[in-house]
């Protein structure tokens, strides 16, 4: 007789493989369980329960577990937003602490805190050598195995013992599906379940159990897998306590059998209905109240200020595409490609307009440019007053606006190296950026194209869309500055070589459009790289480039050895923004939390200073592009040696960035029309 549990995994890679990430390694034929009768008849009077054939789940050995540790493959459990194991690999991480929980703990009558700490030890080393567990670690799962364990002693109680109490010859040996309990453990079991002393605590909590009115129906996923469901199933929709409480009553069909539960059910749905009305009716008040606040500001500023006109107030919306923000290393501003014209570039009219949504992007700027301007003749109008009173206050204003100018200027300033930009107009262009750029000119530009990328969730964590302007393919292909949406799409260009080689396991990506500046809050950029790390054993390196605002630098985190390595194209001493620093650190301090760690006081950080140095202030991007490319390359990883101190420091040749420009060509050639 073959266990539903385990045939279940041997016929089956559902849980073991595609869910999990991994590949199964393929469990031996399981054979069926042995009886002492082979007789095929109704057990006689002396037959002992080792030979009752029980219906039903039987014991789960959950060899694959132990094939993987082997292996050192370690799924990664997850949590919910309640902090509550769920997924795949949680469940299949709990049935392996229940195995250990049967197997590994004497089945004596004590209670847990009884236990030794040598076996609590051993379950835990035995979880932890096959599931990153991540949040709470090893006080969870010792509390998952006490829980087991108790309930793994009602099943032995319920199901073999009370139900022979007047057929005492049949508990003379253990089960046979559970073949690890020794005679005398057995004998010393069912002595205790038969005394006294355990009748009248048995008698005491059925009384109990007889109380509890409203059963769930939830089995082995608890409320955590259930809340885990029901995301999926609900997309959008908030999981409060109530919907969870009702849904775990419910049967396949949706209905409420037990009367009392669905009474309880439609009363808990009342209240729902209460409170969400005033908190409705709470909103609202609210927002009447910050209605009239706003009107009080508007009375009082325009008292203050002459002409004041309040859609000057009106919010600044953000580039419809966020990966397209570009900068370059001479200090100038970051300049999103949707605000960029070709008038301004080229000094010529667009004969076709861009799409609906560079057109919307264009009359945003534009109504910014007014609001700009009222508020500069605003500002002009109210200052024209003390202006007359005193002119040479005015003129030393004026000479201190232009010192704080200049000292901007200066902070804004790379080194003096960086700030000479070369002319690339005489550089040959590989033949599939020339093919890309006769595309530009045929098809983008007169029909006012642009080219759709998805990026699937294999790549930074998460599917995204995102588009290339036919201005990322002029600027790219005249070696100007370029954006996240440029560097971003090289990346997808990389995974394939990631795949091709079999190095997913070892390199990954994040997301530079997600996580450089004006991107978001540090905490919110913090929270995307630290779910990227949890995603993992903890044995990959990310690659993740970095933009402060005007520049392009490489990081490189290995969040297993809490280190980071720094690599700037700029010649120079360079160090890291603390901006940038702190993501980082935030981001590993919550993957420590997340696998149950305590970590470093701070993460190490690395200076590779023997990477080749950009020789003007445009190839940042180019240069932090082939940084990646030369790591992938190398199956040993071995850049830390590679770009250590006293290489040679020179610039690439051409060619090599050449390379890079021609791999991101023939990739974006492939989503031509």
């Amino acid at each position: 007789m073959v266990s539903q549990d385990q045939s279940k995994y041997s016929g089956s890679k559902k849980n073991g493989g595609k869910e999990l990430g991994m590949v199964t390694p393929q469990d031996k034929p399981l054979k069926k369980m042995k009886f002492v009768s082979s007789a095929e008849k109704e057990p006689s009077s002396t037959t002992t329960i080792s030979e009752v054939s029980k219906s039903g789940r039987g014991m789960s050995t959950m060899p694959r577990v132990v094939k993987r540790k082997l292996q050192k493959i370690k799924p990664v459990v997850e949590y919910n937003k309640r902090g509550k194991g769920c997924g795949p690999a949680h469940t299949e991480m709990q049935s392996y602490i229940g195995v250990l929980a049967r197997s590994r703990v004497p089945l004596v009558d004590k209670k847990w805190a009884d236990i030794t700490n040598d076996i609590k030890e051993q379950i835990w080393e035995a979880v932890d050598m096959a599931f990153v567990v991540g949040q709470r670690g090893k006080t969870s799962v010792l509390s998952s195995a006490a829980k087991k364990w108790k309930d793994f002693k009602s099943t032995l109680t319920r199901h073999y013992i009370l139900p022979y109490i007047n057929e005492r010859e049949k508990l003379s040996q253990p089960p046979a599906v559970y073949k690890f309990i020794e005679k005398a453990e057995w004998d010393a079991f069912v002595a205790s379940r038969l005394s006294k002393d355990f009748e009248s605590v048995h008698s005491q909590h059925a009384q109990i159990r007889e109380k509890l009115e409203y059963n769930h129906r939830l089995s082995r996923k608890g409320y955590a897998g259930l809340e885990d469901q029901l995301e999926e199933t609900m997309p959008g929709v908030e999981i409060d306590r109530s919907t969870l409480w009702k849904k775990a009553r419910q049967d396949k069909l949706g209905n409420i059998p037990d009367p009392k539960v669905a009474e309880k059910a439609k009363l808990i749905e009342s209240v729902r209905i209460v409170l969400q009305e005033e908190t409705k009716k709470m909103e609202a008040r609210t927002k009447q109240l910050v209605e009239a606040e706003r009107e009080h500001l508007l009375s009082q500023l325009s008292h203050l200020i002459p002409n004041f006109d309040p859609s000057m107030l009106k919010p600044k919306t953000s580039p419809m595409n966020p990966m397209s923000d570009k900068a370059s290393c001479s200090g100038a501003e970051v300049r999103s490609l949707h605000l960029e014209d070709d008038t301004a570039r080229n000094g010529e009219q667009q004969e076709q307009t861009k799409s609906g949504a560079l057109d919307n992007q264009d009359e945003e700027k534009k109504e910014e440019n007014k609001d700009e301007q009222k508020m500069g003749e605003t500002i002009d109008e109210g200052k024209k007053e003390e202006e007359k009173e005193n002119k040479d206050e005015g003129k030393e204003e004026d000479t201190n606006v232009e010192e704080k100018k200049e000292e901007k200027q200066d902070e804004e300033k790379h080194d003096e190296e960086g700030d000479e930009v070369l002319d690339y107009s005489n550089v040959e262009v590989p033949s599939s950026l020339q093919s890309l750029c006769g595309y530009v000119e045929t098809t983008l530009k007169p029909q006012g194209k642009i080219m759709t990328f998805n990026i699937e969730k294999e790549v930074f964590g998460a599917d995204r869309s995102t588009f290339v302007l036919h201005e990322d393919i002029t600027q790219f292909a005249g070696m100007e500055e370029i954006g996240a949406t440029v560097v971003a799409v090289y990346m997808r260009c990389l995974y394939d070589l990631l795949r091709e080689a079999n190095m997913c396991s070892m390199v990954g990506f994040i997301d530079p459009a997600q996580v450089s500046a004006n991107a978001g809050s540090l905490t919110d950029r913090s929270r995307i790289v630290a779910s990227r790390l949890q995603k993992t054993d903890g044995e990959q390196i990310f690659m993740m480039p970095y933009n402060p605002g005007r520049h392009w630098v490489l990081l490189i985190v290995r969040a297993k050895r809490e280190t980071v390595y720094f690599l700037d194209p700029l010649p120079g001493n360079r160090v890291v923004d603390e901006e940038g620093k702190n993501i980082v650190n935030s981001a590993l301090k919550i993957y420590n939390s997340h696998i149950g760690r305590p970590g470093r006081k701070a993460p190490i950080w690395k200076t590779l200073p023997g990477t080749p140095k950009q020789p003007s202030s445009v190839e940042c991007g180019y240069y932090v592009m082939r940084f990646m490319r030369d790591i992938i390359m190398d199956p040993s990883l071995e850049f830390e040696k590679k770009f250590a101190k006293g290489k040679d420091q020179a610039p690439y040749p051409q060619a090599a960035i050449d390379e890079v420009r021609k791999e991101w060509a023939e990739f974006v050639c492939l989503h031509m029309d």
